[in-house]
C-alpha cells in the first residue's frame, strides 16, 4: 500500500531572512550610535574636562581665568562634592558655584547655611528661580536675555573698573535696597551683589560666558572675573556633580530632620523634595523634546497612505458562508447576542432602505426609515421593535429575530 502525502499548509510566518531585511536598518543605526558614543567618550576622557572647569583648556573651559588668579597669588582649589565646598568655605575664601541648578533643594539649603556663616564671598553662576530663592532668599529671576556687551551702570568698584563686559542671560531683582545691581539688560540687572552678615557677600552672575577661555580676553571680562574671584586669598572652584553622595544620602540636613517635638516638618518633607526631572539639566530636557518631536514626525511620515490599499493575496480562499458561520460561532461562544442582533438589524436596514427609496445615509435613522417601510408593509407598531429594538433575551429570541427580519425584507421586496 502507498500512502498519499498530504500537502503542507502554506505558512504566512516571516522567514529569518525577511525579519533581518525589516530590522537591519534599525540595527545598523543603533550600532552606529553606540560606536559614535563610545568614540566620543574615549576622545573626551583624556585631559579634557567639563564646562567651566578650571583645568580645561577647551573654549568653554576656564583654565585661563584660573591661571591668571594663581599668577596673582590666589590659591585655586577644585571641589566636586558639597562636603568639600562647605568645609573649605571661610572668611578669607571665595566660593564659586558653577552649577547651582544641579544641586538638590537639600544641598542648596545646606550650602546657603554654610556660606552665610562663613562671612566670605559666594559667586553663583546663572542660578534659576528655584536655586536663587534658596541660595539667596528674596531674589527673583527675570526671563533670559541674550549675552552681549553691557555697560556696568552701577557704583560697584569691580564693575566700574572692568567697564563693559559680556553679560546678560538670567536677570535678577532683589527687594533689599542695599543690593548692588549692575549690567542691566532690558531694565533688570544680570549681576547682583547681596551683602551678607559681617563682611560676606553673595554675587549672582546671569551668564558664565565671561569666565570662558574663548571670551576672557573680550571687553572687560578678564578684569571683572579677576576682581570677583580674587577678592580673597583662597578660591574654591565648586563643580557640582550628580554623582555627589550628598544628593541622595540622608545627611541630617534640615530637609531630613524632624522637629524636637517628634513631629515632622511636613511642608519641607512633602513640598520641597526634588524629583528626577529636577536633576536633569535644562539642555537635556530640550534635546529630549526635540527628539520626541522628530520621532512623531517620522512616524507620521512612515504611516501615511500612498494611494489606495493593495488587496492582499490570501493563501487560501474562504467561502462567505464559512466566514459567516465562524463569526456566528464566536458570537455564540462570547454570548454576544446584542452585537449579533445589531449586525443582523443593520444589514437588514441597509437592504430594506434601498428597496424603500431611502438613502444609505438615512438608512439607520428611525424617523426616516420607519415611515417609508410602514407604507409598504403591514407590520405596524412591531416595525420599530423589529428594526431598532433591544437585544434578544436568549438564543431562541435571536433566531426568531432573524426570521422576522427575513420575512420583513421579503414583504418589502414584493410590495
Amino acid at each position: 500500500m502507498t500512502s498519499a502525502t498530504a500537502p503542507s499548509p502554506t505558512s504566512t510566518a516571516p522567514t529569518p531572512h525577511q525579519v533581518w531585511k525589516r530590522v537591519r536598518g534599525l540595527v545598523i543605526a543603533l550600532l552606529i550610535l553606540v560606536i559614535a558614543g563610545v568614540t566620543f567618550a574615549a576622545v573626551r576622557s583624556g585631559t579634557n574636562h567639563g564646562h567651566l572647569d578650571p583645568r580645561s583648556a577647551d573654549p568653554k573651559g576656564s583654565r585661563a581665568a584660573a591661571e591668571l588668579l594663581k599668577a596673582r597669588g590666589i590659591s585655586v582649589t577644585v571641589a566636586t562634592t558639597l562636603d568639600e565646598a562647605t568645609t573649605a568655605a571661610g572668611p578669607d575664601t571665595t566660593l564659586l558655584v558653577t552649577g547651582p541648578n544641579l544641586l538638590t533643594p537639600a544641598q542648596q539649603r545646606r550650602l546657603h547655611e554654610a556660606t552665610t556663616a562663613s562671612t566670605g564671598r559666594t559667586v553663583l553662576i546663572a542660578p534659576g528661580p528655584a536655586a536663587a530663592s534658596r541660595l539667596s532668599p528674596g531674589v527673583r529671576t527675570e526671563p533670559h536675555r541674550p549675552v552681549s556687551p553691557l555697560p556696568p551702570s552701577c557704583a560697584f568698584p569691580a564693575a566700574r573698573s572692568a567697564g563693559t563686559a559680556d553679560l546678560g542671560g538670567v536677570r535678577y531683582t532683589a527687594p533689599d535696597s542695599t543690593a548692588i545691581a549692575c549690567y542691566p539688560s532690558d531694565g533688570a540687572p544680570s549681576l547682583l551683589v547681596l551683602q551678607d552678615s559681617g563682611d560676606g557677600d553673595t554675587v549672582l552672575l546671569g551668564s558664565p560666558d565671561l569666565l570662558h577661555n574663548e571670551r576672557l580676553d573680550h571687553q572687560g571680562n578678564a578684569s571683572l572675573a579677576l576682581q570677583l574671584l580674587g577678592s580673597r586669598l583662597h578660591l574654591v572652584w565648586y563643580l557640582p556633580s550628580l554623582a555627589d553622595p550628598s544628593a541622595t544620602s540622608d545627611d541630617g540636613s534640615p530637609d531630613n530632620n524632624t522637629d524636637t517635638n517628634g513631629g515632622g516638618n511636613g511642608e519641607e518633607a512633602s513640598g520641597e523634595e526634588s524629583g528626577f526631572l529636577d536633576l536633569i539639566p535644562s539642555g537635556w530636557l530640550w534635546g529630549t523634546l526635540q527628539l520626541t518631536l522628530a520621532a512623531v514626525l517620522a512616524a507620521i511620515w512612515r504611516g501615511r497612505r500612498l494611494g489606495p490599499l493593495v488587496v492582499e493575496r490570501l493563501p487560501v480562499s474562504i467561502r462567505a458562508s464559512e466566514s459567516a458561520e465562524g463569526r456566528a460561532g464566536l458570537y455564540r461562544k462570547a454570548n454576544a447576542r446584542g452585537q449579533a442582533a445589531e449586525s443582523l438589524r443593520a444589514a437588514a436596514r441597509t437592504r430594506i432602505a434601498r428597496l424603500a427609496g431611502v438613502t444609505a445615509r438615512e438608512a439607520h435613522t428611525s424617523d426616516v426609515l420607519l415611515p417609508a417601510v410602514s407604507a409598504r408593509t403591514t407590520a405596524g407598531d412591531d416595525l420599530s421593535t423589529l428594526l431598532f429594538g433591544p437585544a434578544p433575551a436568549d438564543d431562541a429570541a435571536l433566531v426568531l429575530l432573524a426570521e422576522h427580519l427575513d420575512a420583513l425584507e421579503r414583504e418589502v421586496r414584493t410590495s
